[in-house]
């Protein structure tokens, strides 16, 4: 039997919230979440910024223990108190069978979680050396190569925003890996790249909730394609306007 989803699903405990007009419950897809159910191999989040992709993995991974900027369930510290309070309304139903790694990859503020390393010295798994001292693609990669260790539960928040595409590539090639080595994913993405994982479920957000959605009816498939297969005149539409 196959031990994952570790998370099969999550729900809104929608009768203990008392005001949907305020935030984070005014936020269309959260307002009209019920269920969710997870891949058990990758799960994306897609949509336009301010959709809430990012409020529901922060409100998830605060539900599995993580803190709030990212990093291990260890790493539970916070420089700011913007956290929106949703995860105290999520139900999570999980699998008899419990992960053996966990990690929180949030690019927003993957910066203070290397800082964090630096003061408690705890570099071992980041091959041993500051995150400062690479390039930000540099310190993402070594955390997807080094530090994730396999079956593992792992939530990332935009990680293609410090990879080039090569880097992107090369990224998914590495989650292909832990995958196999039965992890599973969580992820939010703008990355067409990314999103062209086979073994996922696209999960898109939009002010009328949420609803599942192949790849090749992605805006991130659809605009990447044509603007590539047709970018003279794109630029011509674009730049002339």
């Amino acid at each position: 039997m196959d031990d994952k989803p570790y998370l099969q699903s999550v729900e809104l405990k929608r009768d203990e919230i008392d005001n949907f007009e305020e935030y984070p419950f005014s936020i269309p897809v959260i307002r009209e979440l019920d269920y969710l159910n997870f891949h058990p191999d990758v799960t994306f989040f897609v949509g336009e910024n301010g959709s809430g992709k990012s409020t529901l993995v922060e409100a998830i991974a605060l539900a599995m223990g993580f803190g709030p900027e990212g990093g291990t369930r260890n790493s539970r510290f916070a420089t700011t108190q913007d956290q929106s309070g949703l995860h105290g309304y999520l139900k999570l139903l999980r699998s008899y069978a419990r992960p053996k790694d966990y990690y929180f990859l949030r690019a927003e503020s993957f910066y203070n979680v290397a800082t964090y390393m630096d003061s408690v010295g705890y570099l071992d798994g980041y091959g041993g050396k500051s995150l400062h001292q690479r390039s930000h693609g540099e310190a993402f990669l070594t955390t997807l190569n080094q530090k994730l260790k396999g079956q593992g539960f792992y939530l990332f928040d935009e990680p293609e925003s410090a990879l080039s595409p090569q880097r992107q590539m090369a990224a998914l090639a590495s989650i292909h890996q832990l995958v196999e080595d039965k992890s599973q994913f969580i992820i939010a993405t703008h990355s067409p790249i990314l999103l062209a994982y086979p073994k996922a479920k696209i999960v898109f957000f939009d002010n009328n909730g949420l609803s599942e959605i192949k790849y090749e009816d992605t805006e991130h498939y659809i605009v990447t394609k044509e603007f590539l297969n047709n970018h003279e005149r794109m630029l011509r539409y674009l730049l002339e306007e």
